[in-house]
């Protein structure tokens, strides 16, 4: 990760067919001491022109658009001279399946663009704006190729030895936030068909892409991989997306641990949506010390108590190291907090995690 130099403003470009949607993001960008829109453009083609040209720290870059579209002009950027991109997303079907596409081709981050008549709405996007463009400037600059994500274990690519203690592990947690849809797919894809083993996601996202994204994942890994209902069951081979837009936690049930959905209201005081924490720590409430907790890249600590309730019930915990994550608030919250039993990059995670499970069977 590297730090765009603190004493200069970081220089922001602005990509959008919508001339309301450009007026008011500069209007945010501009009102804040450290940012600098230094151009705006009315298209992909426009946009790809301009980021050469201008050469910003970080571009915005709305998806549909004439001409060229947001997923093409990332691609020549990226290809011609990479750069940080935050896509501005619609909440559809749609727009989520072309913001996964775009995170794959090399975006670091995305936005929702929720600018409605609702004041709230407009609160929420302007905050999310200001912290992830911040954030973004702090990111390292991609390289010219995206990174590949592998939908099967490459035979030539043998994990570690597993360094965790021995344990009986009978479901895994995984937390995630910023860079966190490219890194779980990375894991997922690490963890073979037969893991006997539930796993219970919560990654935050909008209510409208947990469903396409956990499709995708679907399409792309071994395991069967679902947005999460209330009332589904952890089964052995199963990994379950907590939806957006509320929050999920797990109790026991005859047969086996079910997802429980809450409002988010029933939940005051917490701000990441979904919280890894509420899921955690209701998993190491009903499965004890036979739960592995996983944190990968992410914003913020959400993730650190439910991984502290993981430890103090008996259960393992695993973190990303820093060199491999996006954003390495939530797994350094774990490590300089001592909870971390075991820190590795990223293609080790999800061998990592099978390894445990052929342990507990006694291989």
């Amino acid at each position: 990760m590297s730090q765009i130099n603190s004493t200069k403003k970081v220089r922001v470009l602005i990509v959008d067919d919508s001339s309301f949607m450009r007026m008011a993001i500069r209007g945010i960008l501009d009102r804040d001491p450290d940012l600098e829109v230094i151009g705006s453009a009315i298209d992909g083609a426009d946009g790809v022109k301009k980021a050469m040209d201008l050469r910003p720290d970080i571009i915005t870059m709305d998806i549909e658009m004439p001409r060229m579209d947001g997923i093409s002009a990332l691609r020549e950027i990226m290809a011609k001279s990479p750069t940080r991109v935050i896509m501005v997303s619609t909440l559809t079907n749609e727009g989520a399946k072309a913001t996964f596409e775009a995170l794959e081709a090399g975006a670091v981050d995305y936005i929702p663009k929720n600018i409605t008549d609702s004041s709230a709405a407009q609160k929420v996007f302007k905050e999310e704006l200001l912290q992830k463009v911040k954030a973004a400037a702090m990111f390292a600059v991609p390289k010219k190729s995206a990174p590949t994500i592998r939908s099967a274990v490459p035979e030539k690519l043998k994990p570690a030895a597993s360094r965790l203690k021995p344990g009986r592990i009978s479901c895994v947690a995984i937390g995630a936030s910023t860079g966190g849809p490219i890194a779980l797919q990375e894991v997922l894809s690490r963890i073979p068909v037969n893991f006997p083993h539930g796993i219970m996601v919560a990654i935050h996202m909008p209510r409208a892409f947990t469903g396409p994204y956990a499709e995708r994942l679907n399409a792309k890994c071994s395991l069967s991989i679902k947005e999460a209902a209330d009332g589904d069951i952890l089964r052995p081979g199963t990994a379950l997306i907590a939806p957006g837009g509320k929050h999920s936690s797990l109790v026991r049930q005859s047969a086996g641990l079910a997802v429980r959905t809450a409002p988010i209201d029933q939940f005051p005081g917490y701000i990441y949506i979904p919280s890894v924490d509420i899921m955690m720590s209701s998993m190491a409430d009903v499965a004890g010390g036979s739960v592995l907790g996983v944190i990968l890249t992410g914003m913020g600590n959400d993730g650190f108590k439910g991984m502290k309730h993981i430890k103090e019930k008996g259960g393992a915990t695993l973190v990303q190291d820093e060199a491999t994550s996006t954003i390495y608030g939530m797994p350094k919250a774990c490590i300089q907090g001592g909870i971390a039993d075991l820190v590795l990059p990223l293609d080790q995670i999800g061998f990592e995690i099978a390894k445990i499970a052929e342990r507990n069977d006694g291989k």
